[in-house]
């Protein structure tokens, strides 16, 4: 009888500290509970004077800050601010990165894009609902397929509340190059898309797989046409778009986290 209680001591102990594991693998490392994911070093290079006071670290990919985000309830949330790095590969492998390592409940990424003439203006703010990595070159097999297995339609129903004014919730197509001025037509058509950029599409994906929630807040810097675009050959008035667009992006972080579920 001694040996049997023991031995369900132990098998209890057991179920207990597998709970506990299971638990533990599941909850946000070091109480992390929003992940904000920057791309291009033109974003990182304003965000990264919007946190003065946090202590910046290194990862493999950039630099990170961990910060508490201030909510309309005057509550906070515990984030991890991250510069990922530019293109589909650093997007990929930097959100991959992210959850391994803190395993967020929710991943936000911050950053800008180019609309299309005719789907955006100047100053939008996109939400993404479905991402397109449209330059995947399939000339052995069927190209509308390659370029199915990378879209990614996501999930936005978990999120709380009404879209802010101003916001625009639509197509993001996304490659490693600036649109060619003689493609926005087709891409627009093709794809019902409002605007472009590098990443995008290699985040939603990765957040997919991993089954994490995601927000995609992409602002309109600029705007591509079958003219061409004024920033091409001009980067400087990328840059200085990109100020504005970040400044906005993070002053506004804490109204999308307050629509964030915390469970």
């Amino acid at each position: 009888m001694e040996i049997k209680r023991a031995a369900a001591v132990v098998a209890g102990l057991i179920a207990v500290l597998g709970a506990a594991c299971a638990a533990e693998q599941k909850a946000p490392a070091g109480g992390i509970q929003a992940a904000v994911l920057v791309s291009a070093n033109a974003e990182w290079a304003v965000v990264r004077t919007l946190f003065p006071d946090a202590r910046r670290e290194e990862s493999p990919f950039g630099e990170y800050v961990v910060t508490d985000i201030a909510l309309p309830d005057r509550s906070a949330r515990r984030v991890v601010v991250f510069h990922g790095g530019w293109g589909k590969v650093a997007a990929a492998a930097s959100t991959q990165y992210v959850i391994d390592r803190w395993n967020p409940p929710v991943l936000v990424n911050l950053g800008t894009c180019g609309g299309f003439e005719g789907a955006a203006a100047r100053g939008d703010v996109i939400l993404a609902s479905r991402t397109v990595i449209y330059d995947i070159i399939e000339r052995m097999g069927n190209p509308e397929e390659a370029v199915a297995d990378y879209a990614t339609t996501i999930d936005l129903g978990w999120l709380r509340g009404p879209d802010p004014a101003g916001i625009k919730r639509g197509v993001l197509v996304s490659a490693d190059q600036d649109a060619d001025p003689g493609a926005v037509a087709a891409l627009r058509l093709r794809f019902g898309a409002a605007a472009v950029d590098w990443e995008s599409g290699a985040i939603a994906y990765t957040a997919a797989r991993n089954g994490k929630r995601v927000l995609i807040l992409r602002g309109v810097t600029d705007l591509v046409g079958p003219r061409g675009d004024e920033t091409y050959g001009h980067i400087e008035i990328f840059q200085r778009n990109t100020e504005a667009v970040m400044k906005r992006l993070i002053a506004e972080l804490g109204l999308w986290l307050a629509r964030v579920p915390e469970n």
